[in-house]
């Protein structure tokens, strides 16, 4: 029961610690999302607030209507919000503090140190089984004609027949990945930015979502404690 906010992955930059040591961060911008919906037990049966995020700007503002259904665009239109391309919902313990148009930035995870970021990675397309299980192949000799092959996933006559749930060559990537325990570099509230060491799931401009981490490790406890 954590709240999860909505960015974009805008890429990967390196800085510099305090020892002088190269640091390899992701730069995820936080716009500020808005809060369309708040559910209760009396009203839904459990509490949670509904977030809208990326704001739809076009040049000709009579084709934003276009660019929604017309159920979600009947959300912004009741509250009258400006609407948002994307919708999410957070469960939490208790919504008495939240109201519809209040908008939540990157300072919600001021004080924090370290982040679950969830995103689609990338697609990769049909992939090989050397690719996308990491197989051995066959021999690299020149007459085998048996390089990148699987080999054998058959039986005897008893069973007769290939188990399922094997692996095969088949889709890779564009598959929903939770990165745990990601370390805050630095959160600049002005441009609505966080930077976080090493990578993230999806590519540039991918829309991620960011929470406070559930899971911590006792070791990575230990030290938050002592902040």
């Amino acid at each position: 029961m954590t709240l999860k906010l909505m960015g974009k992955k805008r890429g990967m930059i390196q800085f510099f610690d305090d020892s002088g040591n190269v640091v390899v961060c992701t730069i995820i911008q936080v716009e500020p999302n808005v809060v369309t919906q708040v559910k209760t037990k009396e009203s839904d049966g459990y509490e949670a607030i509904q977030l809208g995020f990326d704001e739809i700007k076009t040049k000709d503002p009579r084709t934003v209507e276009k660019r929604l259904n017309k159920p979600i665009l009947g959300i912004y239109k009741k509250n009258n919000l400006t609407p948002r391309r994307h919708l999410c919902e957070s469960r939490l313990d208790d919504t008495k503090d939240y109201t519809v148009g209040q908008e939540l930035g990157v300072g919600q995870f001021s004080g924090l140190t370290y982040l679950d970021v969830t995103g689609m990675s990338k697609g990769k397309g049909y992939q090989g089984v050397m690719k996308l299980h990491n197989m051995a192949g066959g021999p690299a000799a020149h007459g085998s004609s048996f390089h990148r092959h699987m080999g054998s996933t058959g039986n005897r006559s008893s069973p007769g027949r290939c188990f399922p749930g094997g692996k095969r060559a088949s889709h890779m990537g564009d598959d929903q990945v939770t990165i745990q325990n990601v370390e805050i570099f630095k959160i600049i509230e002005e441009d609505n930015l966080i930077i976080v060491k090493g990578s993230i799931p999806g590519p540039t401009g991918a829309l991620v979502y960011v929470s406070k981490a559930v899971k911590l490790p006792a070791m990575k406890k230990a030290q938050t404690s002592h902040k």
